[in-house]
């Protein structure tokens, strides 16, 4: 009795093909939970596809699955002075974003992040006369760009990348690697044609690992199942049952990520009205629950348990069995699943 991650194998990897076809070079990212599936099943499955880098989060990361994986491994955690240092072999390349980091990475094998729109890390137009001079003491494989997700300004991504490459270039720094992050096919497509002596890579994740919805499914089992009516008084805090039904135990809680959600951006008006209706049902102890049962999400009896959640399926629905299993929309990189089946 668990809460089961079900993967059709045939299918996600069939999606993992037109990614790799897409974007010739792609760095399959591997970082966090490994998006649901653990960092040892993505580095099987990269290894498997001839992936000959893969990008992790943080060194302890790389740490971890350096065993898992034979090829490089990019650290996209940018080093920083002071930080606690981690056994790691020469394949490991780490992304820097200041040239005071590139000094103090001497003989190291690393990535340049170049502030792009995004504004989080990166070297600055301003400061690339000074890099010029420290990239000699490391051994540089590359420029990188993280990108924007969204554009509400209308502003061209292939357009800012070129403004970088045209800055390197007038900066006398190498450009035979460009990383990029968040580019479409088309996009990296038209960079490569301006600049057939850059080879552009991809760092991709959410995309090659979750790009095919259809492909996964979680599920959780059905542990107890037992009937109340109206007024009756249940669960740690002994509330009263709204209507006759069921008290529906759930594999799935809090240490699975179920109840657990990260903050989301929301565009238009719809969204945003959802959000206010939620919080308002969340006052008065009303909260959705990512299972389904019967063709409907159903609401949790109570917050969820550690390893487990209770849920209320009124008299009018079918009655769950236990052994059944309920579909959950789950985030997968929120989750923990407590065995993965493949089919």
């Amino acid at each position: 009795m668990a809460l089961s991650l079900y993967v059709d194998t045939a299918r996600w990897r069939a999606h993992q093909k037109t990614v790799i076809d897409q974007f010739p070079g792609v760095i399959p990212v591997c970082k966090g939970n490994g998006y649901g599936f653990g960092h040892e099943r993505l580095a099987d499955e990269a290894a498997r596809f001839g992936a000959d880098m893969l990008a992790v989060g943080t060194t302890y990361e790389a740490a971890r699955i350096k065993d898992w994986f034979g090829g490089d491994l990019l650290v996209l955690t940018p080093f920083r002075r002071g930080e606690e240092p981690v056994p790691l072999p020469d394949r490991v390349i780490r992304s820097v974003s200041s040239v005071d980091g590139v000094h103090a990475l001497v003989g190291a094998r690393v990535v340049i992040e170049c502030m792009s729109s995004m504004k989080r890390h990166g070297v600055r137009e301003e400061e690339l006369q000074q890099l010029h001079a420290a990239i000699e003491d490391v051994r540089l494989e590359g420029f990188a760009l993280h990108l924007p997700l969204d554009r509400p300004d209308g502003t061209d991504a292939v357009e800012e990348v070129i403004g970088w490459m045209d800055r390197l270039r007038a900066a006398r720094l190498p450009l035979h690697t460009m990383f990029v992050s968040h580019l479409r096919a088309q996009e990296q497509a038209r960079l490569q044609q301006q600049f057939p002596q850059t080879r552009f890579r991809a760092r991709i994740g959410t995309r090659l690992w979750l790009g095919d919805h259809e492909a996964t499914e979680y599920r959780g089992a059905v542990l107890d199942v037992t009937r109340v009516a109206k007024g009756d008084r249940f669960g740690y805090r002994q509330q009263k049952a709204a209507s006759d039904g069921w008290l529906v135990v759930v594999a799935g809680g809090t240490s699975h990520g179920v109840g657990l959600e990260a903050p989301k951006a929301m565009h238009g008006v719809m969204p945003r009205a959802k959000g206010v209706a939620r919080a308002g049902l969340a006052t008065v102890n009303r909260n959705l629950s990512p299972f389904v049962w019967a063709g409907k999400q159903r609401w949790f009896a109570e917050p969820p348990h550690m390893q487990v959640s209770i849920l209320f399926v009124p008299a009018d629905a079918q009655e769950p069995r236990v052994g059944d299993e309920l579909v959950a929309h789950l985030r997968h990189t929120t989750t923990q699943f407590d065995r993965l089946v493949e089919r």
